[in-house]
């Protein structure tokens, strides 16, 4: 078997499968391992405890744990839409929430699984037989950006992201183990970040630490997504209109200010209400509602409760006095987180409709955690300038 020339033949069927970035490494220890091992050692890894099993660690450290026949790994990489700078202008003047760019389309598992499965088949039509894989995207125990690294797709930046040259980073990774010895890709060696130093210095909530990981417990993407319980309300305020992940490291990073495109792959294209959404009608959102909104969008992963958790920590952060009566009737939700963040909303949000709405609501409320939101929410309302006083509109990201 020509193993060079199969695995030309197999780039190209990747790139016409829409994969952008195609690189081939193999399968010894990931060079950075060490560093994941300590990141989850100081619990940066905050609650995402599946990470830090035994198992999880003794997997990412060799992927011949994952798959013992594995002779090379193909490395892939596939484009999404860019995050604008500034919010796209709307026939209303409603406050908007952002989503996450990779989020805006159709949910990146299900898109990429049936494209990895095709590139498996194609190999083994082509040497005639069964060929020992596993593929993953974004779902596996195995560092990733240190594979693409080393498969010469890019370099890590100092946001954790890894950077295509000339493209930028809005890419979503998916990986192949093969039990074939497909020849390797020379690793990319050098760092294109230099000095800059700009998705460290507007990272709202200062996650991005020192050694090119990020302290999750703090970033946005975390809180929103991942985080299944109350968002810290010392964070609360840096969410901005976030209501599900964040690209602000990617947005200010100049490799995507240059070079990313605004378009990607079609099977991401923004849904209607999805990229930007009208926080005043997400707050309104039944369970039926969310679930049809929803299906097969990324977005499902925070669940309803996550979402509006998110939603109305966004119209606390927006200062418009209209989010008042919609956060008025989350109160009376019938899931405690989400009355639990319209209660710090409204606190936010301060005058006296919202006040009113926290007493009513305090005297009806049962739930212990829900009733300390409403109190401190009250206590802060009192003090807090009336919604409307400042500019209106969905706080900047």
């Amino acid at each position: 078997m020509n193993w060079q020339a199969l695995a030309v033949a197999l780039k190209d069927r990747a790139r016409a499968l829409g994969f952008e970035l195609v690189g081939i490494t193999t399968p010894d220890p990931p060079p950075h391992f060490a560093v994941y091992r300590q990141w989850v050692a100081a619990g940066y890894h905050g609650d995402m405890h599946y990470l830090a099993t035994e198992q999880a660690l003794a997997r990412r450290a060799d992927p011949r744990r994952i798959l013992p026949e594995c002779k090379s790994i193909l490395v892939l990489g596939v484009r999404y839409p860019a995050q604008p700078e500034v919010f796209p202008q709307t026939p209303d003047d409603h406050p908007r929430g952002r989503v996450a760019a990779y989020a805006w389309g159709d949910d990146y598992h299900e898109v990429l699984k049936p494209r990895l499965r095709a590139l498996v088949q194609f190999l083994e039509e082509r040497v005639g037989r069964a060929v020992p894989n596993r593929y993953y995207t974004d779902t596996g125990p195995i560092l990733e950006r240190d594979l693409a690294q080393r498969a010469g797709l890019g370099w890590v930046g100092k946001n954790g992201n890894l950077i295509a040259p000339g493209r930028g980073s809005y890419f979503l990774l998916a990986e192949i183990l093969l039990g074939l010895p497909l020849p390797p890709d020379p690793p990319f060696t050098t760092d294109h970040c230099g000095t800059c130093t700009r998705c460290i210095e507007a990272c709202p909530t200062q996650c991005i630490l020192p050694n090119r990981t990020i302290d999750a417990r703090r970033c946005i993407s975390y809180l929103t997504i991942e985080n299944k319980g109350p968002i810290p309300e010392a964070l609360r305020p840096q969410l901005g209109s976030w209501v599900f992940g964040c690209d602000v490291c990617q947005m200010v990073c100049p490799w995507n200010r240059r070079f990313a495109p605004p378009a990607g792959d079609p099977a991401f294209a923004p849904r209607p209400g999805v990229p930007f959404p009208d926080l005043l009608a997400e707050m309104r959102l039944t369970p039926e509602a969310f679930r049809r909104k929803f299906k097969g969008s990324p977005v499902k992963r925070a669940k309803r409760r996550g979402y509006l958790r998110n939603v109305a920590v966004a119209l606390g952060n927006s200062r418009d006095p209209r989010a008042v009566p919609v956060l008025a009737a989350a109160l009376r939700d019938e899931e405690p987180l989400v009355r639990e963040h319209a209660a710090w909303a409204l606190g936010r949000l301060g005058g006296p409709e919202a006040c009113e709405a926290l007493q009513a609501a305090l005297d009806a409320e049962t739930h212990p955690q829900v009733r300390q939101a409403l109190q401190q929410a009250l206590a802060a309302c009192d003090a807090a300038e009336p919604a409307g006083s400042a500019a209106s509109g969905a706080a900047p990201a």
